[in-house]
This record gives C-alpha cells, sequence and structure tokens, in this order.
C-alpha cells in the first residue's frame, strides 16, 4: 500500500507482494493439462467469509483515518460509529514478539520517533506519540487491543504485512474472533503457513497481472485458496470470478473519491469497496444499492 491517500491507481500494475514466480510455477503446472472443468467452485470448499451488515461491503481504510489517526484504536471507533462491515489493520511484529498495528515498516511517518519496528521492543513502540492533527494523544496499539474492542462490533480485514502467524491466530482464538476476520496476504510463503495453522481462515490477496482469463483464474485459485481478490476490473474476468465463487473487493480511496468513483466500481457487480470516506460510503450505499 502506498501513501496515506491510498494505493496505486492501478492495483494490477502494482502488487502487493511479488507472485510472478508463483503464477508462472502454476502456468507450468497447467500448460499441458486438460481444461480447467467449468465445475471448480464446485470441486473446492472455501471458507465462508464473515457477515456484513450491507449488501455491497464497505471498508474503512487503516480505520476511519479521516477523523482520527491511522491504525489507531480511535479510528477503529470512528470504523465502527460509521457503520462501516470491516476495519483495515496493518500488522507488525516489534523485536520482542508483540502484534501491533502500524502500516509502515518504519515508525517515522506517523509518530515522533524513528526506526524500524522489527528492531524495537514493544515498551519502545508504547511511548511514542502518534502524529494528530486534534492534538489529542494518541499510541500505537497492540493487536490484542483492536481485536477487544472489535469483537461483535466489525469485521477486521488484515493486512499481513510482517507478523508472526501462530501468535496472530492465538490472539484472534484468544478473543473469539475466529469467524469476524479477513486476511490478506503479501507474501506467497504467508498463504502456506495459514493454510497448516488456521485452515478455515478467509484469504485474500491481489491477482497477479498474468491471469487474464477464466481458465488461467481457476488455475491461479486450484492452487491458492483464496476467498477474495481486490484488482479485477476487466468485465469478462470480473464474471469468471463470480462464477467460480470469487469475491471483488476494490479500492476505491484516492483523492478523488466520492460519488462518481463508487458508482463505477458498484457498476462493475463487485462485493466490496475499501474506502477513505466509510461513512458516506455506507449512507451513498443505503441510499442506492437494493
Amino acid at each position: 500500500m502506498g501513501p496515506i491517500d491510498g494505493k496505486n491507481c492501478n492495483p494490477a500494475d502494482n502488487l502487493k507482494f511479488p507472485m510472478k514466480l508463483f503464477v508462472q510455477k502454476i502456468f507450468l503446472l497447467v500448460a499441458c493439462a486438460a481444461p480447467v472443468l467449468p465445475a471448480f467452485a464446485q470441486q473446492h470448499a472455501r471458507p465462508a467469509l464473515p457477515h456484513s451488515k450491507h449488501k455491497t461491503i464497505v471498508i474503512a481504510h487503516r480505520g476511519n483515518h479521516v477523523n482520527a489517526p491511522e491504525n489507531t484504536l480511535a479510528s477503529t471507533r470512528e470504523a465502527i460509529d460509521c457503520g462501516a462491515d470491516y476495519v483495515e489493520v496493518d500488522l507488525r511484529t516489534t523485536k520482542d514478539g508483540h502484534l501491533i498495528a502500524l502500516h509502515d515498516a518504519k515508525v517515522d511517518r506517523t509518530t515522533n520517533g524513528a526506526g524500524k519496528v522489527a528492531d524495537m521492543t514493544w515498551q519502545e513502540v508504547e511511548e511514542l506519540q502518534v502524529f494528530n492533527r486534534n492534538k489529542k494523544t494518541h499510541r500505537i496499539p497492540e493487536f490484542k487491543e483492536i481485536l477487544a474492542l472489535c469483537k461483535g462490533k466489525i469485521n477486521i480485514y488484515l493486512d499481513f504485512k510482517d507478523a508472526d502467524i501462530s501468535e496472530t491466530w492465538k490472539q484472534i482464538k484468544a478473543t473469539g474472533m475466529e469467524h469476524q476476520v479477513v486476511v490478506y496476504l503479501n507474501k506467497e510463503e504467508q498463504y502456506k503457513k495459514w493454510k497448516e495453522v488456521a485452515p478455515d481462515m478467509p484469504l485474500m490477496t491481489s491477482l497477479p497481472k498474468e491471469v487474464t482469463n477464466k481458465e488461467q483464474l481457476a488455475a491461479f485459485l486450484g492452487q491458492m485458496h483464496i476467498q477474495v481478490v481486490d484488482n479485477i476490473t476487466n468485465p469478462e474476468l470480473l464474471k469468471a470470478a463470480h462464477e467460480l465463487g470469487l469475491s471483488v473487493w476494490l479500492d476505491v480511496q484516492s483523492p478523488t473519491e466520492g460519488p462518481a468513483s463508487w458508482s463505477e466500481a458498484l457498476h462493475k457487480g463487485v462485493q466490496g469497496l475499501q474506502t477513505d470516506k466509510p461513512g458516506e460510503l455506507v449512507s451513498y450505499i443505503k441510499g442506492n444499492v437494493q
């Protein structure tokens, strides 16, 4: 993910993790194989996605960070209060193994400190102040605090940056949030580990741009059993995704985000939108999506 104003305008050209080698492996496996069966979707049972309030899922990007600093308890509360279905949380691990919510690998951009999270202890991170134009003091929260705040109120879109998978799953279970989380994968090796540790956890990633048709999509899903992607906009591929039981949640956050961009995205027939304006998008969906 890029700066605070959102991801690259064309996520297919700026995938969140290096999938090219993985995709090449998949295409080598299927290059000489028989055609993909139309019944693919019925052949692969997938974990169910969390229940959502709205027909079109609203995801608050880094919390409702327009009203409160990103990835804080305050921005998470704002996401809950505005009625979003999910709050996006970026997850990292400190030097001594504490799971924290922070987008960047370094604390420099968002706090009064400097340095890599991976080189800092939780005690050092806990003392930092998160920048906030309202002058109120905020801090980087531990993941378990966000889990406790979200339980029964909002789902979590967990952008899994760089953290310990076993400990993450342990904390999710300890809070009783097993059915309120979708994990976004940033590295190929994360997929294997998540499948080992929590096989029923719904998973999400960006579809590699090399996947351009239904057969290639089915081959990809045959190797990587995910439930959601965030970067399909081609009508034919969107249709194929629907037929194969794959959800598409587009990123619509941008400096010009508003009703025009929401309408354009919704007319593509996607199932969810990640936004910098969750409250406004919730109102828009209630008035325009039947």
